[in-house]
């Protein structure tokens, strides 16, 4: 009785816990009121930081989104969601709040004051109360995409990236003005449903096909399922991919693929380029050595995976394949190829360094079958 006079208590216990922790209430951000002089009102921000923040001494790179009032959460949803820092880094999020109709005055017939309210009330707060990088990009729908267009061009120290969608244009003459010693990328995003703004968003599209002007690197996608007000919250996390591309290790869907894009020589290119943006010794990373070793396995591609496990041989002492399910993996894929000699090391160290696993029997029958070819 005292044993389910215990069983009872620990349950109750548990489901009380359980209640407290559905009604606590979720954190995301925090407001911060700015009294600008350059505008001359007060002016809402919102500051999101890292989970790691507080713990950590790392400075951050700041995705600032204009209109902060609706698309602050996305920003900090597309950091969640792609698991930061995997895909893209983890970054520090600022919402700017903005109603109507001054945010179109703002971003209009008053932008210069609205920039001027931007670099030195807004980007000035945060760095000098947050651990920034130099490393800023920024989103704009709308109207505010229109702003950014010229914003980016004229001020190209400001920002290392932009995105917009739903409108943006820039004049020709701007355009062939633009002049940046580093890269500046341009994400721009619309749809063929977007019938108020399309033709200006195609118009800049053409104007920068023509000039293509140097170290602008930019791209224009359409999302044809999307309308004027569905659009935003794929635009940042296509224009944050986009930005970050060579972020992230490299992932191929085939070996064809591999070879396609040049094989070897592709990949020292592409770890040196990540390097110089956002450092590191600009080797290949074991990420993506394990991802072409097991692409080859997968697509049972013996000579690859070959070519894989001799060129990445340094990725095979780390933890990753410190294993019996791994050492048995390798030896049987040597095994089913009939490379008996590299089946016969896997299988020996499997059994010998991981003694006594669900692997053991697989491993010792390979051993012997292996052993017998030879002989």
């Amino acid at each position: 009785m005292k044993q389910l006079i215990l069983l009872v208590t620990c349950c109750l216990l548990s489901i009380t816990v359980l209640a407290q922790e559905d009604d606590s209430q979720i954190t995301i951000g925090v407001n911060h009121t700015i009294k600008s002089t350059i505008l001359n009102q007060d002016r809402t921000i919102q500051i999101y930081v890292p989970d790691d923040y507080e713990s950590s001494e790392k400075s951050y790179p700041v995705l600032y989104i204009l209109d902060g009032q609706w698309y602050f959460l996305s920003g900090i949803a597309i950091q969640k969601a792609l698991r930061t820092p995997g895909a893209i880094p983890e970054m520090i999020v600022v919402g700017i709040n903005n109603s109507n109709p001054l945010r179109r005055t703002l971003f209009g017939e008053e932008q210069e004051k609205f920039t001027n309210f931007l670099k030195n009330d807004v980007i000035d707060y945060i760095d000098r109360n947050y651990r920034t990088t130099e490393e800023r990009v920024i989103y704009g729908w709308e109207a505010a995409a229109y702003y950014i267009s010229e914003l980016i061009l004229k001020e190209n120290e400001l920002f290392s990236g932009a995105i917009i969608s739903d409108g943006g244009y820039a004049s020709e003459e701007l355009v062939k003005g633009f002049s940046s010693k580093k890269e500046i990328y341009l994400f721009i995003a619309n749809s063929r449903k977007d019938i108020y703004y399309i033709d200006s968003t195609d118009a800049f599209y053409e104007i920068l096909k023509d000039n293509n002007p140097k170290n602008l690197v930019w791209k224009y996608d359409l999302f044809n399922e999307e309308v004027h007000e569905t659009l935003a919250h794929i635009a940042i996390y296509k224009g944050l991919k986009y930005y970050y591309h060579n972020y992230d290790s490299l992932v191929f869907e085939s070996i064809q693929q591999y070879i396609d894009l040049g094989g070897m020589d592709y990949l020292t290119t592409f770890f040196k380029e990540r390097a110089k943006r956002f450092g590191g010794d600009g080797t290949i990373d074991d990420s993506t050595k394990n991802s072409l070793i097991w692409l080859a396995w997968n697509r049972d591609d013996f000579k690859y995976f070959s070519f894989f496990m001799k060129e990445f041989k340094d990725v095979l002492s780390t933890r990753r394949y410190a294993s019996a399910y791994w050492q048995n993996r390798l030896g049987q894929f040597y095994l089913k190829h009939d490379d008996y000699k590299n089946a016969i090391k896997h299988f020996e160290a499997g059994i010998e360094k991981y003694p006594n696993t669900n692997f053991d029997k697989e491993m010792k029958q390979g051993l012997i079958k292996a052993k017998s070819k030879i002989q």
